[in-house]
């Protein structure tokens, strides 16, 4: 595989904001695989970041940059101050969610179900991007029922673009916003991936990203001859190992790839740091599980975190004990940016 010329975004690659799943915790060790992909917060109601203790809520570590926080809202002003208060903790963006079809969110009038009102979701982002010089962007879904078409789609870009948003990363599906689990909007809907490219034909001078459905490198290499930015959600969270080489590949970056054993290795001493801040091991560990999918260890590696990771004797020598039950070849194995996933 060829690395890439990209044009359009500084971005061509990012980690979907996935609820319980995009923490600080994975987003440090994400940053042991990939130095440049964009990663995203979990998504953040804007009354937490209003009231809430700010520092569990907004607080991260240097190295997880670039990073965008995402915000639940539906209120322009108050996610105008909510955009001031991200840029002020160091974001590099803030990013809109109309895309979230759950009942409980759906409850608060904010994600999939905005795509209803396009004339609100430009309120709040001229609103947000009065307060900041951050970009200002917004997640979304191709639709929702009752607004499936792509005129529906290409009638919402427009109206929000024109208050000032310059970057879409859409979901290549409708949302059911009635009869349908946060799990099944995520499969049942069909990928209606050529929406997304006639919204790049249509909005040529807006930033435009695909989402949904996206499991592969070589996929992504695909969507990028048509759109200016890939998302990659589960499979990320499922198979991080996957994201080893991609700061060669999609970035132009000369950078040294890290192992599998260097990876956790590098762990240790973030691990052992949290502990003495109070963090359950098992909090971060969670997060590694996936790390040797589909190889040769994976069940192992899997099974023996998983069974000391809660015990509250233990520390990060299960890391190194581990270790020493893996096949070096594994554990060792550095990954070219030309091989075929």
């Amino acid at each position: 595989m060829e690395s890439l010329v990209l044009k359009n975004t500084k971005y061509p690659l990012s980690i979907a904001p996935m609820m319980d799943w995009t923490d600080r915790h994975y987003r440090y060790f994400m940053r042991q695989i990939t130095k440049k992909t964009l990663l995203y917060t979990e998504m953040v109601n804007m009354g937490a970041v209003l009231r809430g203790e700010r520092n569990r809520i907004l607080g991260f570590s240097e190295i997880e940059k670039p990073l965008v926080l995402q915000l639940g809202g539906d209120n322009p002003e108050l996610l105008g101050e909510c955009a001031r208060i991200a840029e002020e903790w160091g974001y590099d963006e803030v990013n809109l969610n109309v895309g979230c079809p759950s009942e409980r969110v759906q409850q608060g009038n904010f994600g999939a179900c905005l795509m209803a009102t396009p004339g609100l979701v430009a309120d709040c982002v001229n609103s947000m991007q009065e307060k900041v010089k951050i970009p200002i962007t917004v997640k979304n879904r191709i639709g929702i029922n009752g607004k499936e078409s792509y005129e529906d789609l290409a009638e919402f870009v427009n109206i929000v673009s024109e208050a000032g948003c310059k970057k879409f990363i859409v979901h290549s599906r409708i949302a059911i916003l009635q009869g349908l689990s946060p799990k099944e909007n995520r499969t049942v809907p069909p990928l209606r991936y050529q929406d997304v490219y006639q919204l790049k034909k249509d909005f040529p001078d807006i930033i435009i990203e695909i989402n949904g459905g996206i499991k592969w490198l070589e996929e992504a290499k695909e969507h990028l001859k048509l759109v200016d930015g890939v998302m990659i959600g589960r499979s990320a969270y499922e198979n991080p190992y996957l994201f080893a080489g991609v700061d060669n590949l999609f970035f132009a970056e000369k950078t040294e790839i890290s192992s599998r054993r260097e990876i956790i290795e590098n762990m240790i001493s973030y691990i052992d740091k949290s502990l003495k801040e109070n963090t359950p091991m098992n909090y971060i560990l969670v997060h590694m599980l996936g790390l040797f999918n589909n190889k040769n260890g994976s069940k192992i590696w899997k099974r023996f975190i998983s069974e000391n990771m809660h015990k509250k004797n233990r520390g990060t020598e299960i890391l190194s004990e581990v270790i020493g039950l893996l096949p070096d070849e594994v554990l060792d194995e550095i990954p070219s940016i030309s091989y075929e996933i």
